[in-house]
Order: structure tokens, then sequence, then C-alpha cells
């Protein structure tokens, strides 16, 4: 549903995070003394116990855990900057077109049916993607045209982007910079459009789709674009739009949809499945709560304009949809998040400041625990947006801005962003996770803290370190937090990454710990990462 028009706030507090691996042993004079992570704190702290079982993994990460929301409107997409802050970011995947406008996009023209409904820029066509998701080193994930395109055209997007070179016959894109003989980036995501269940089936309307507008036609669609598709490269894999549970519109029915959208589509659809797709965003505008996003990963939230389930739950919904409809089929199929932000439409400050960062940090490691294989954030760039500056709301900004860097302009209200390029705190959450650790094959780890207030989660890299992120949620209170590690022990110099109030970039510090557990002092609204030795 995001597109050019959206917009978000975000504000930061700090963070820190912890690694073991058992090796490097350094002595205790080379260590730097751990206080307070973030600012100043008050005198009164509260007692948190946060045990990781280093031996219990709840999930394995895969190449593409964590990405982002690329758009073919996005005239920033291909600043020089832009490939090494994704890269410090840890972004593995970049989606492209950009939401909604990729039922509305036309890649071999790079043009838009209703630029009302989310333009272009010939600057960020699709090889102009493919430069920077290259120099970023991410992988690609592409939304196809279903509301205004055919089978046959999503199937030519295929041929052009991994059955070029020699010998190529398939179409040459009319954009500046296109190739005569198309290219071999193996790009092997796609998904069939993007909230087809937005184009009025239950009532709201925001997704172009000049098809008939009900789950059952588009589940077809499914099967056919799918079979476009795998005809020019079986290898590739292809995902389908479903609702969150919990979320609007998931159970709802209407005349063109008698069966609430998942129950249509998955029956039909399912053995031309190799994921699925949901997108969350927990709150809605007007609606904002920072102690309610803030809770609404482990355990939902509700407020007086929208309701969410938790994530755990979330996903247990969704498998248990996947095991009704697709039988044996059900465990090769993915479940990925491919957009997710904090308030659903016209973004606020709490886009724009620490609370949103505390809250990307603490989402996306939760999904990823609960077996999803892909989240990524909305967007790289937005627009800046005169949505909820509740006084209420935590932050500075007095603008909402979706995405993670700035574009450099002017809200309607005359609100100026920062320069282009400037990072919002919801980049910094990205870093922590970064810091965390999610390259393919690192292990997910069982981890519980004693209050709702501390977020832990803690991965296990390939070399058997163990890293762990401490968000703390708490806006007046530090928590001092005893870390014990359930079936390990570790001896030597820790890295201790964190990122709070007033921070601009993340603070690095070490830490000397020696045995099965260590302590240490997260100020208020903060995140802290520590690599173990």
């Amino acid at each position: 549903m995001r597109n050019r028009i959206s917009s978000f706030c975000i504000s930061l507090a700090s963070v820190g995070i912890v690694s073991a691996c058992g090796s490097g042993v350094q002595t205790e004079s080379d260590a730097t003394e751990l206080g307070t992570l973030g600012s100043a704190a008050p005198s009164t702290s509260s007692d948190t116990h946060v045990t990781i079982d280093t031996k219990k993994s709840v999930g394995v990460l895969g190449p593409i855990a964590v990405g982002a929301n690329a758009a073919a409107w996005d005239d920033n997409l291909v600043d020089a900057v832009v490939p090494g802050l994704l890269a410090d970011a840890g972004i593995q995947i970049m989606r492209y077109p950009g939401g909604s406008t990729a039922d509305n996009y036309h890649w071999s023209s790079n043009a838009a049916d209703d630029p009302s409904q989310g333009g272009t820029t010939p600057s960020a066509n699709f090889d102009a993607y493919m430069s920077a998701a290259r120099a970023t080193r991410a992988k690609a994930m592409i939304t196809v045209n279903y509301g205004s395109g055919t089978p046959e055209e999503a199937a030519d997007w295929v041929r052009y982007a991994n059955r070029g070179r020699r010998h190529y016959s398939g179409p040459v894109p009319t954009y500046p910079g296109a190739s005569a003989t198309g290219h071999d980036y193996g790009i092997r995501y796609w998904e069939i459009g993007n909230e087809l269940y937005g184009d009025g089936t239950y009532g709201a309307t925001w997704e172009v789709n000049h098809k008939s507008h009900d789950p059952t036609t588009y589940a077809n669609g499914v099967i056919s674009y799918s079979a476009a598709m795998k005809a020019v490269d079986p290898s590739i894999l292809v995902g389908a739009v479903l609702t969150a549970p919990g979320n609007w519109p998931d159970g709802q029915v209407s005349d063109a949809s008698p069966v609430p959208w998942n129950d249509t589509v998955l029956p039909i659809a399912c053995a031309a499945l190799d994921f699925v797709v949901v997108h969350w965003y927990p709150q809605g505008p007007t609606g904002e709560s920072d102690a309610a996003l803030l809770a609404s990963p482990e355990n939902g939230a509700s407020t007086p304009v929208s309701y969410t389930p938790s994530i755990p739950d979330m996903v247990a919904s969704l498998k248990s949809e996947l095991a009704q409809y697709c039988g044996s089929h059900a465990p090769d199929i993915q479940i990925m998040v491919t957009e997710t932000n904090s308030v659903s439409y016209n973004p606020g400050k709490q886009t724009t400041s620490l609370v949103n960062a505390l809250y990307l940090a603490d989402a996306v490691s939760t999904w990823l625990e609960n077996g999803v294989a892909n989240v990524d954030w909305w967007a790289i760039h937005n627009s800046p947006f005169d949505g909820n500056v509740d006084p209420s709301l935590y932050g500075d900004y007095e603008f909402g801005d979706y995405g993670i860097l700035s574009r450099g302009l002017t809200s309607a209200n005359g609100v100026a962003e920062p320069p282009a390029e400037t990072p919002f705190p919801a980049y910094f959450g990205l870093q922590m996770l970064a810091k965390l650790g999610h390259d393919a094959g690192s292990e997910l780890l069982d981890t519980t803290s004693s209050t709702p207030l501390v977020a832990a989660h803690a991965v296990k890299q390939g070399d058997g370190c163990v890293h762990t992120l401490l968000v703390n949620k708490d806006p007046s209170a530090p928590h001092t937090v005893s870390v014990a590690l359930k079936g390990s022990s570790t001896h030597g110099l820790a890295s201790v990454y964190s990122f709070g109030v007033g921070d601009t970039s993340l603070r690095k510090s070490r830490k000397y710990v020696k045995g099965s557990s260590f302590t240490l002092t997260l100020s208020p609204y903060s995140l802290t990462t520590i690599q173990l030795p």
C-alpha cells in the first residue's frame, strides 16, 4: 500500500549486542569498563534476568533474512553513497519496484499507467535498480505487475533479467541504459502483485487492478503467472499475497469474497507457490502509541484505530493455514514479510524517532525467530509527511518519513527534512541487527527475559560466537541486566555496540567478561549489542 506519498517518523534510544565464542582470550587490563549505555540515566534502575540457551536453536537464518524496499519513483536510489550505507546496514535483499507501484508498473518502459497511483523516474529504472543492488551486494526481489499487467509481461521480465546474453531474442526495454542482449542477473524471488486485497474487494481501494476484484480470480492469476514465468526460468521462486492474520482485512467477507482471502487463495494456488507474503503495519494513523508499538512484536497491540496479534501468533496462524490447504507441500512454502513499518499510512513523528528503531530491531528479530525467511523494511527512501506529531510521542522531528534515509525534501506543511542521505533512527536499528549478525547459516537461539520492558535476542554465528541484542523499551528507567549463558562460558574482551537517546551513530566500547554470566546496565530507550569473545 505504501508508495511515494507515504512517510513515517522514528525516535531512537540506545542499543547493545553481546557475542560469545570461547576464543581470543585477552587480559582484563585491555578492557574498558562497561557502565550505563546511552545517555545519562536516572539513579534508579530495575533488575532484569536474561537467559540465552546456547545449545537450543529456534531456527537457522537464510541468505535473505533482512531487506529493504526500493522504488521506481526514487530519484535518490542511485546516489553514490547509497550502496555503502545499505551495505553497512546489513541489507541482504532489495525489493522492487515499490509497493503499490508494482501493480501499475510496466517494467520495459519504466512507466506507470496512472502516475497518481505511483509514478516513476528515469534514474530508477530496472537496470538502475540492479546496479544499486549489485553495488550493495544485495539480492533482488521483484514484484510483478498483476493489477494492470499480464503473465506474458511478467515472463518477459524474467527473460530479460535471467535469460540474456548470447543468442538473446527477448524484449529490449525502451528506457536509456537498457541492454540489447538482456542479463543473467539470476533473480530468484518474484512476487505476484502487491496487496491485491486492497482493490475494493473488502471496500477500501488503494491498489490498481484491472481484473475482477476477488480472491478467486487472483489465485487463478497466480497459477497463470507462475506457469508463464517458470516456463522461462524454472529455477525462480514465486510468491503470492496473503493477509496478515488478525490484521484487516484478514477474515473479512464480501459479495466478491464469500470466503476470506487466505481461505480462498491457498486452496487454489498452493501448488504454484514457493512462498507467501504478508505485510505488517501494527498501528493506524492518529492512534500511534509508543508503548503499544514496542509491545506489539511479542504481545500484539490494540489502539483506538487498530489491532494486531503478536508475531508468534500470526506466524502460527499462517503455518496452520498452509498445513490445512497445502498438505505435504506446506513445509516447502516459505513465509516472507515483504513490507513492514510502524503505521499503515500517513506517517508521523513516531516513524522518524528512536522508538521506531527499537521497534524495528525487536520486530525483525521476532519474525525471524518464529520461522519467517525474510523481512523487508519499508523503505530505503520515501517522503516527509505531516502525520501525527502529538507531544505524547517521543522524538524531535515534526514530520514522518517511512525511509531509513532522508531525501532532503519539505513536507506539505513546510517542515524541512535533514540533507539527503542523512540516516533516520530506523537506519541504526538495521545497523544493530547487522552487528547482531544474520549471515546465512547462523542460528537463532532460545532467549528469555524476566521483564517485557527488556527484549533479548541472540544469534550463534558460524564460528560459534554468540551475539546478543538487548532492547530497553522503558522510556524513563535504566535496567541492570544479568545475562546467563546456558550451556557455555566465555573469557576475554567483548565488543559492545550501543545506540540510544541523542546518538547520531553507533557507539562502541569493550567489556571484559569471564564465565557463564555477565551484567550490564541499559539506558532508557536503548539498543545494546554485545559480541562475546
